[in-house]
């Protein structure tokens, strides 16, 4: 356990105080909102720059660190599903996506190789971000409304082609792993032929 770890793990601690301070909609809940949101996304940021500058990167911050990110825009977004502030066709993209991506990266993970996060995976995330606390904060104030809609709209885009984009290299990826497999099979069968002939 190592301080880049602990930033991911206290990253997934905030997901149901998120959850409270938007459905329970305490005072300024709007304010408490965003600032939940915007903690989050520095520790997002600051657990990867600790990890690579102190070289702590670990089998657990790769497992945690994406769960924790998805775990928390999935709570933002239901939140604003159940508030009423968004649709929820789109947070079912933007969700699903999320955890599709997951699930390739797990089986890439046990295949023995990494999906690298793209910049447009990066750059969706902070549009995430920015959608997310422009819709709380459209809740309290109408004239920030028609921006948090345009962002969330592009969080759908990019979402649907940063998806795309992630399943045609752990596609291209697995079709490498599998050719290579078929090549080693067959030489230890022709190597299993030719013992068997040279055998009297």
């Amino acid at each position: 356990m190592n301080l880049p770890n602990i930033l991911t793990i206290s990253r997934i601690f905030f997901v149901p105080l998120l959850v409270v301070v938007l459905l329970t909609r305490v005072s300024n809940f709007e304010i408490w909102g965003v600032i939940i949101i915007l903690v989050a996304a520095f520790t997002d940021w600051l657990d990867g720059y600790l990890a690579r500058k102190r070289e702590q990167i670990t089998t657990l911050g790769m497992l945690l660190d994406p769960l924790a990110d998805k775990l928390l825009i999935s709570a933002a977004f239901i939140s604003l599903v159940e508030m009423r502030l968004v649709p929820a066709w789109m947070v079912v993209i933007i969700v699903g996506r999320e955890f599709a991506v997951l699930g390739l990266r797990n089986i890439a993970s046990a295949e023995g190789f990494t999906i690298e996060a793209s910049e447009l995976g990066k750059t969706k995330m902070v549009l995430q971000v920015v959608a997310i606390s422009l819709i709380i904060f459209g809740s309290r104030h109408p004239g920030l409304q028609p921006v948090g809609k345009v962002a969330l709209w592009l969080v759908v885009v990019i979402a649907l082609i940063s998806a795309v984009l992630y399943f045609r290299k752990f596609w291209r990826k697995v079709d490498v792993r599998v050719k290579q497999r078929r090549a080693s099979l067959l030489i230890l069968r022709r190597r299993s032929k030719k013992q068997d002939v040279a055998t009297p």
